[in-house]
């Protein structure tokens, strides 16, 4: 939608008749003013730049030459992202995104590893200005994280992570081997979109298996421990969903019916995304042979993208939150090949 059209839409006095419809309109008018506007800026920093450049070449100044040659590799850099973000035209790209890591087998090393990996994301989210909602979270009995599901809020949230889903795997010398030895772990990751009541997922309650119980972990900093934690199973799919961050039994209810319908709307992009590019196999589990991403930390640092091949040697950053390198390689690379 142009900004001229949500304008005209967003200054209509019936707009907080419907308070969802408004809230999304507005979302949408920030997010095209802040893309007008970073176009702007980049287009008035490049005219700076040049006529900097102009300068410094007719005073033969090399330290101003050096300054403008940074300058203009950061704007490229920023140009670059832009030009990422502005790709993400998927129906739910724009969307808030759900995410699910969930410990491999390995016992306490590998929930240690998955909840280094909710680390990541959040760190990555903040460094973003998004928000991080805990929707359900399952402590392991020494340390770390069995499962946990994060809500990501923020405009194209599930366009940039989408990417993520998938097996990553560690390697280490475990902090919980009094041998110092080296260990592989694994943790899957899957991220899915928040839906809206615009997009209609019919579900057949008689199809769904709804179980109550106590959320586990002797307090926790995130979620509520209360007896009214709902899970439920998609029987067909055997997708199961669980929330347990509301303060009552019909609010998580109504949030986990909502995170499934969000379960089987992604279900369907990846079945129309695999058909419409020929490959099947990419409609197959996710399971512990399908990784995506390496992070080795012993006997050397190297964190790589096995689809991509992109690389990063600066594991502290990447598990810092620093992975738009990965996020945007993926990005491109699933632009190139459509």
């Amino acid at each position: 939608m142009r900004l001229d059209e949500l304008n005209a839409l967003t200054a209509a006095p019936e707009l907080w008749n419907d308070a969802a419809r408004a809230q999304k309109l507005l979302s949408e008018k920030n997010a095209l003013e802040e893309n007008i506007s970073l176009l702007q800026n980049s287009e008035n920093t490049l005219n700076d730049l040049l006529e900097l450049c102009e300068l410094a070449e007719a005073e033969d100044n090399r330290e101003l030459t050096e300054e403008v040659i940074t300058q203009l590799r950061e704007l490229r850099t920023q140009t670059r992202r832009g030009e990422l973000e502005a790709l993400l035209s998927g129906e739910a790209d724009k969307n808030d995104a759900f995410v699910e890591i969930h410990a491999g087998s390995g016992g306490t090393e590998a929930q240690d590893w998955a909840e280094m990996l909710l680390r990541m994301y959040t760190r990555w989210a903040e460094a973003h200005h998004y928000k991080v909602e805990y929707i359900e979270e399952s402590e392991g009995e020494v340390a770390g994280l069995k499962s946990v599901t994060v809500k990501i809020c923020g405009h194209n949230a599930y366009g940039w992570l989408k990417s993520e889903s998938g097996v990553h795997r560690l390697v280490r010398i475990s902090p919980f081997d009094s041998n110092a030895r080296r260990h592989t772990s694994f943790a899957s990751v899957d991220v899915y979109p928040d839906i809206d009541d615009e997009i209609r997922i019919d579900i057949n309650e008689a199809d769904c298996r709804v179980d109550t119980y106590r959320a586990s972990g002797a307090g926790g900093q995130h979620i509520n421990k209360t007896d009214s934690a709902v899970r439920i199973t998609h029987i067909p799919t055997g997708i199961v969903v669980q929330c347990q961050n509301q303060r009552s039994q019909f609010q998580n209810r109504d949030a986990a019916w909502k995170m499934l319908r969000a379960r089987l709307y992604e279900l369907e992009l990846k079945k129309r995304e695999a058909e419409a590019e020929g490959r099947r196999e990419a409609m197959g589990d996710n399971g512990w042979g399908y990784q995506i991403r390496s992070y080795v930390l012993q006997p050397y640092k190297l964190i790589k993208d096995l689809r991509t091949g992109v690389e990063n040697t600066d594991a502290k950053a990447v598990l810092d939150g620093d992975i738009d390198l990965f996020l945007e390689a993926a990005l491109a690379d699933k632009v190139s090949n459509k």
